[in-house]
């Protein structure tokens, strides 16, 4: 056999015994007369030890010729370590080799394979085999594992059934665009790939499978950030005669045994939380609530005063930030330019240092009193010692605004503790927002989603004000899962398609099938998808998904190891039927 133990395995109890081991060579330590060799596999590192006292000149001859990242295999008894590693398993004992084989050679690696590597993204992406040799990612993905596995026993223990669904479907709108595949065997006709299985899973339970689950990959071809992908994984759920208290608190109970299960958390009754509320509160539908720096709403209390800046515009917010007084005016100038220069960028913040000895020194001493001030402070709930920081301007802009202001503050104040998980429903979403350029509406979520039962009529009158049984879980500021309860009548669905700018043709070409479905008895039903993905690195307090992906794309959607996409053949194209206007690949 290639190895008797795992480089992980060996302890002081194992002292005296003969073994075999087998791994990657990371590290060399040659003394001249004694050299070492840290041996690496996906299970830890096991010190090896030659000798020159106790091996021939010839076996230690063929030792140096070992670099890093060789393939060996060594036999040899492990013995107590002189110098001794308190921070692996390992730590305790070595093995003195009597025997090396070299399974393989390397040459040397483009980057250093060690957790505190010297390879930037691109090139680790591009040698990514390379990259998951680091114990830092394999950890990750071995994470990522026992993860996928824990959710399916817990699923299966709530009677939730696995179906696996197609990944070759039809393209509807459902928000981002769709991946094309063309057929050969249908020339001029194309499958797309699912951007989630929404409408398989709601005939599953047309089906009366009545709990479903899968773990499934989904496809969306839009712009990338570090925490999207153009495939990724969610944990896509659906249920039968459920409201939407039973879809929460059924998912409550999930994410409450997987952090107790990973990270060793009680988690108490999740933060609940309207829409409108998140956006007043926070200006986000996806608030971080670990901190505070809630918003206060200043408009009234703030115009009148002659400061035109306040008194031209339609709202004034602020926000207290804790202990902030004693901020020097060149961090507060940081702050100021900050809110500036960004993609949301206000014109300026007024700023209000509410002194310990209850004093205040502002920006706009000319303008407000200690008493408008003290009016200021009690609707920020702004504290002696702390700073208080206002924005003015049009709604939508101001709330975006402080919102990022608010983020900046808590990472320039070290506010996110990782170690602390601090989940959110957000519910009541509008089901509609009105889109400028194509002059109609969109669906804030998808267009199976069912309005709120007392909205129904608003549908004909105003559809504008209609709001959603749709529900967002957010987790320390970041969207891990969204859903709904569905529509599950045809005459409800088709009227949405209707409002959504779809005419009876167009409904019935792109979800005839569902709408007939309809026809045979839909039970009420509702789910949610689960970022799976962001929920790992959430739980390992990164808030970016490359590094629990085995083998991600870049910010481009590119594949850089398998510089892929890339062209195809004309003669592939030709099978297809398809034409296309760059040079073909030779």
């Amino acid at each position: 056999m290639f190895r008797t133990s795992n480089c992980g395995d060996l302890t002081i109890s194992n002292v005296g015994e003969i073994v075999t081991l087998a791994g990657w060579v990371s590290r060399i330590r040659d003394k001249g007369f004694v050299l070492w060799i840290d041996l690496r596999d996906r299970y830890g590192i096991t010190q090896i030890i030659f000798d020159e006292k106790r091996s021939s000149i010839e076996f230690m001859d063929k030792v140096r010729k070992i670099h890093r990242e060789y393939v060996i295999q060594i036999k040899g008894k492990v013995i107590e370590r002189e110098s001794k590693n308190p921070d692996i398993k390992t730590g305790d004992i070595e093995i003195l080799a009597s025997s090396l084989d070299i399974l393989n050679e390397s040459i040397t690696p483009p980057f250093t394979i060690e957790n505190n590597t010297d390879g930037g993204e691109e090139l680790r992406m591009k040698y990514r085999y390379l990259d998951i040799r680091r114990p830092v990612i394999q950890k990750n993905l071995l994470m990522r594992s026992n993860l996928s596995l824990e959710i399916r026993k817990f699923l299966v223990s709530k009677q939730f059934v696995e179906v696996e669904t197609p990944y070759l479907i039809k393209s509807t709108p459902e928000g981002a665009r769709d991946f094309i595949v063309p057929s050969r065997m249908n020339k001029g006709d194309f499958y797309a790939l699912p951007q989630s299985p929404q409408t398989f899973k709601q005939l599953l339970m047309v089906s009366g499978m009545d709990k479903y689950f899968q773990i499934v990959k989904c496809f969306r071809d839009e712009d990338l950030r570090s925490d999207r992908q153009p495939e990724f994984t969610q944990i896509d759920c659906e249920m039968s005669f459920v409201s939407e208290d039973d879809v929460l608190n059924e998912f409550e109970e999930l994410i409450k045994f997987i952090i107790k299960k990973f990270k060793g958390t009680e988690l108490n009754s999740f933060t609940r939380m309207t829409y409108s509320e998140a956006i007043e509160k926070y200006g986000s539908d996806k608030p971080d609530i670990r901190y505070g720096m809630e918003f206060g709403n200043l408009t009234k209390v703030a115009r009148g005063k002659n400061f035109k800046i306040f008194d031209s515009q339609e709202v004034v917010l602020g926000l207290s930030v804790p202990n902030g007084a004693n901020f020097s005016r060149k961090q507060i100038d940081s702050l100021i330019e900050f809110s500036k220069s960004h993609e949301e960028g206000a014109n300026g913040i007024v700023w209000v240092k509410y002194n310990k000895d209850k004093t205040f020194k502002s920006s706009v001493d000319k303008f407000f009193n200690t008493k408008d001030l003290s009016i200021w402070a009690k609707i920020l709930v702004c504290k002696p010692g702390d700073l208080m920081l206002v924005i003015s301007g049009q709604k939508t802009e101001v709330y975006k605004q402080l919102s990022l202001l608010r983020l900046e503050l808590a990472n320039r104040l070290n506010l996110k503790n990782n170690k602390e998980f601090a989940p959110l429903w957000i519910t009541d979403f509008p089901l509609f927002n009105w889109n400028e350029e194509k002059n109609g509406f969109d669906s804030v979520h998808h267009p199976f989603t069912a309005p709120k039962d007392e909205d129904l009529e608003l549908l004909d009158k105003n559809p504008n004000l209609v709001k959603s049984k749709a529900y967002d879980l957010v987790l320390n500021g970041n969207e891990i899962g969204g859903g709904s309860i569905r529509i599950h009548n045809g005459n409800i669905q088709r009227k949405v398609f209707k409002i959504l700018g779809l005419s009876e043709k167009e409904s019935n070409d792109q979800f005839g099938f569902l709408i007939n479905s309809f026809k045979y008895g839909a039970p009420p039903h509702g789910g949610i998808a689960i970022g799976f993905d962001r929920l790992v690195a959430i739980l390992n307090g990164n808030e970016s998904i490359r590094d629990f992906i085995a083998f991600p794309k870049n910010n481009q959607g590119k594949d850089i190891m398998l510089n892929s996409p890339s062209s195809i053949s004309k003669e592939q194209l030709e099978e297809l039927g398809l034409k296309i206007n760059k040079p073909y690949n030779k």
